[in-house]
């Protein structure tokens, strides 16, 4: 997976837990590009209300590039891919300082909160959702099943 985007220096972390989502979700990343980039709370406030109409500062947001469902598999994309033959999921945009506070927050470690918010946002661009239950639940468990072998569990 090409992970373009400034999240320094959580980059190689977010890489080799994004290698462990692949393992767990049975998807082939290697063909396979997002970006990801930490913002200010102005910014993600901006883009919250610009794209979501909810003016408020939030943790992460996720702009796919597919229309893909859970069911679907990334090899049905493939007509979606650029002339390099890489297929770009979209994009995930993570507010540092409230990633940071939630940390603190839930009294894990800032790395876990970037974890999960940055899995979180690949879940997004993956299909998954959290507006029904069973889809949140859905989510989570494949979340906390990603975390707990990447091992930065709460």
């Amino acid at each position: 997976m090409i992970i373009d985007g400034k999240i320094f220096p959580y980059k190689k972390t977010i890489k080799k837990m994004f290698d462990v989502a692949e393992q767990i979700l049975k998807e082939n990343f290697e063909e396979v590009n997002l970006s990801i980039n930490f913002v200010c709370e102005e910014k993600i406030k901006e883009l919250n209300k610009d794209f979501r109409n909810v003016d408020k500062v939030t943790d992460v947001l996720s702009f796919p590039n597919l229309n893909k469902n859970v069911n679907q598999s990334l090899k049905e994309f493939e007509k979606e891919k650029y002339e390099d033959g890489v297929l770009f999921l979209g994009d995930i945009v993570i507010c540092k300082n409230v990633a940071f506070k939630q940390a603190r927050e839930y009294g894990h470690s800032k790395k876990r909160e970037v974890c999960f918010l940055a899995l979180h946002g690949l879940l997004h661009l993956l299909g998954y959702d959290h507006i029904e239950k069973k889809d949140e639940e859905l989510m989570m468990k494949t979340a906390n099943s990603i975390l707990e072998k990447f091992g930065v569990e709460r």
